[in-house]
């Protein structure tokens, strides 16, 4: 089981102040709840489950599951026999039961500073039941799945809320992702509408959302519900920025009667009433699309009950939430970290949080700490490649603003470096706020790994210990459970009521991906550390994954847009570290005979790979290979690949590389700096 830290200089105090109120207030609370939820998961869950509101009780054991692929399909059930809604629950509830109505759900913040406004629980229940009347008169009915292009605007909330109310499943597609991605997501879970809207700025840039969705519509017709972005109407004089006024361009918005459905006519002709569709625990809540290592993105399934319990849990107790809180989480809903700590988990507690739409350094780089200072936050959860891009403008920007209300910060995405986490620690937080990194994935639906603030002892980079009902282990290669000290696949021994529910419509990819290499055990893809004192340090992707910003990149993918390209002939993608991202894109390609390499052909290829997948997945550094590096079966040695990308002359053990001459070609030609 896990220890405290006894060495020195290692850990850091974690309590910020008033620990006696936090809901763990120390470390053997914590290991007492921890020993409860793994030994007696039904017992714990039901106290959980009592804070909501259930039209039908349970009927058997609150968590019934396999693991075990030898033994049948794998399953997870939370709830099995209980009705509800999630809508209901943290909505009507807060507003009803718990004389809610009057407290500001969100404090939605645009992309300028100019534009702002507060949306109470019982104003946001009026504008949900509408839009899910809206979606009602459009034919969507219960299992439907509707498709959600939005920008980080109310509208994204409402719709996704306005879903869960009727019983359709939500598909919501990053706004910055392309109309090919778009499609492919819209075709792949058959969704009846798309909600989009006209455009949106992201800094300076506009992005006309509409036409990019009209692109994609082109392939698979349906019915379109498009939101007029309010702050494209307004002409922007921000002098702060620029002595003249600037005018941004208004989107010139493509369409089509037949297929085009406004929105603000639409919801101005419906009721603020509408009654929840009760549904089963286990019925679908939404799908949302992460990538895959074979390169087509899968549909990770999430049900009602088990999500609604765990992400009102994890965000109860990691962001230790009290009545008078603001909390920010500066990630996009498109993102399942906006998904569950910025929509379910936040209103399931009755929290006020922050809806931001902007860039952190748009219209200036200290627009984040402006932010926290406007609504006193006191709760901040990002992402390392944020921390470390502020980190560049050092600590100037913050003097400027009063961060003295913040008590806890948070970071998800990927693994903090330490610098990166002294300087959040230190001069964000003043050292006064604990730091709560937390491990998850997009497939556990939240927190796994992760301190509680008034409880763990800190370690600059470590996930620390793991989460309520969460078993991790570690294996070695041959499946082989290693105790102690140890490195090798993290994975988890049993289900916690948020883990995903299958992959939408491909079971068996489902038990491919996730339990087919060690039955008995799902795997994460990460690979882990366990330390002297049983902290859990995540050391990177075991499979052909490259976490860029945060985000979980497909090798496969950004090879097969830079392959579709006429002159390459083949391409290989590994990652290589860099100061802000994390990790960056480093390709090499192959080109066809007689195909000349050169810069216009790598912006085309930059380009290519922007419309096929987005903008986040735009490579650094394109190489030219005259040959890959290959095994004597011809597979592509990517570790190889990787030391070249990142300039390691010591290669190791080259007996399987089938030509060794490649390699000194390709170390002659590398990029020191991006191109």
């Amino acid at each position: 089981g896990p220890w405290l830290s006894t060495r020195r200089g290692q850990d850091v105090s974690s309590s910020g102040g008033s620990a006696e109120d936090a809901h763990v207030p120390d470390f053997s609370c914590y290991l007492e709840l921890y020993k409860k939820s793994i030994e007696e998961p039904d017992v714990f869950w039901k106290e959980v489950a009592s804070d909501f509101y259930w039209k039908k009780p349970p009927t058997g054991q609150i968590l019934q599951y396999n693991f075990d692929v030898t033994k049948g399909n794998i399953y997870v059930k939370c709830m099995e026999g209980a009705t509800t809604n999630m809508c209901y629950n943290v909505l009507d509830r807060n507003v009803k039961d718990k004389n809610l109505g009057e407290r500001v759900a969100f404090y939605w913040e645009g992309n300028s500073p100019d534009h702002h406004m507060a949306i109470t629980y019982s104003q946001l229940l009026g504008q949900v039941c509408r839009c899910a009347n809206v979606l009602k008169q459009m034919g969507v009915r219960k299992g439907d799945r509707v498709a959600i292009y939005l920008p980080m605007i109310p509208e994204l909330v409402y719709t996704m809320l306005a879903c869960t109310r009727i019983g359709a499943v939500h598909s919501i597609v990053f706004a910055g992702f392309s109309s090919e991605s778009l499609c492919e997501r819209i075709l792949d879970s058959q969704c009846s509408i798309l909600v989009t809207a006209d455009g949106v700025h992201r800094g300076e840039k506009l992005i006309n959302l509409k036409q990019i969705a009209d692109e994609a519509l082109e392939k698979c017709k349906e019915k379109c519900l498009v939101v007029k972005h309010h702050a494209l109407r307004i002409q922007s004089g921000d002098s702060s920025v620029n002595l003249t006024p600037v005018v941004f361009p208004v989107v010139q918005t493509p369409w089509d009667a037949a297929f085009d459905v406004c929105w603000e006519e639409v919801m101005g002709q419906v009721s603020e009433q509408c009654e929840p569709e009760w549904l089963d625990a286990e019925d679908p809540l939404f799908i949302l699309y992460t990538s895959g290592s074979t390169g087509k993105p899968k549909g990770v399934l999430h049900t009602v009950a088990g999500y609604l319990l765990y992400t009102f849990l994890t965000f109860k107790c990691v962001f230790d939430h009290q009545p008078d809180d603001v909390y920010w989480c500066t990630a996009d809903i498109g993102w399942i970290t906006g998904h569950s700590y910025i929509t379910y988990g936040p209103l399931a507690n009755g929290a006020t949080s922050v809806l931001f739409e902007g860039i952190p350094v748009h219209p200036h780089v200290g627009r984040f700490w402006e932010v926290i200072e406007k609504y006193r936050v006191t709760k901040f959860y990002t992402a390392p490649t944020a921390i470390r891009l502020l980190m560049k403008y050092g600590k100037e920007p913050l003097q400027k603003y009063d961060l003295s209300s913040l008590r806890i910060l948070g970071t998800v995405g990927e693994p903090i470096n330490p610098e990166a986490w002294h300087w959040y620690y230190e001069v964000v937080g003043q050292k006064r706020c604990p730091v709560v990194d937390t491990f998850w994935q997009t497939e556990t639906g939240g927190h796994v790994l992760t301190p509680l603030p008034a409880a763990t002892p800190l370690k600059p980079g470590s996930a620390t210990f793991p989460f309520f009902g969460v078993d991790p282990t570690i294996l070695n290669e041959h499946g082989e459970e290693l105790e102690g000290e140890a490195e090798g696949y993290l994975v988890f021994r049993q289900p916690w009521p948020g883990i995903m529910r299958t992959v939408y419509g491909n079971q068996e990819r489902f038990e491919n991906t996730y339990f087919k290499k060690f039955p008995g055990f799902y795997v994460t893809g990460d690979s882990c550390r366990r330390d002297r004192d049983g902290y859990y340090w995540i050391t990177g992707r075991i499979d052909d994954m490259i976490n860029v910003s945060g985000h979980l990149l497909s090798t496969a993918e950004i090879e097969s847009a830079l392959t579709e390209h006429g002159a390459v002939a083949e391409a290989a993608v590994v990652s290589r570290p860099h100061t802000v991202k994390g990790e960056c894109l480093y390709c090499f390609v192959t080109l066809k005979d007689c195909r000349e390499f050169n810069l216009t052909l790598v912006d085309e290829l930059k380009r290519q790979v922007r419309e096929k997948i987005g903008p986040i997945a735009t490579p650094d550094f394109i190489q030219n290979a005259p040959a890959l590096p290959k095994t004597r079966s011809g597979k592509i040695m990517r570790r190889v690949l990787r030391q070249i990308a990142r300039n390691e002359k010591d290669l190791g053990d080259l007996s399987t590389l089938a030509d060794p001459k490649v390699v000194e070609v390709l170390f002659s030609q590398r990029w020191e700096t991006a191109a």
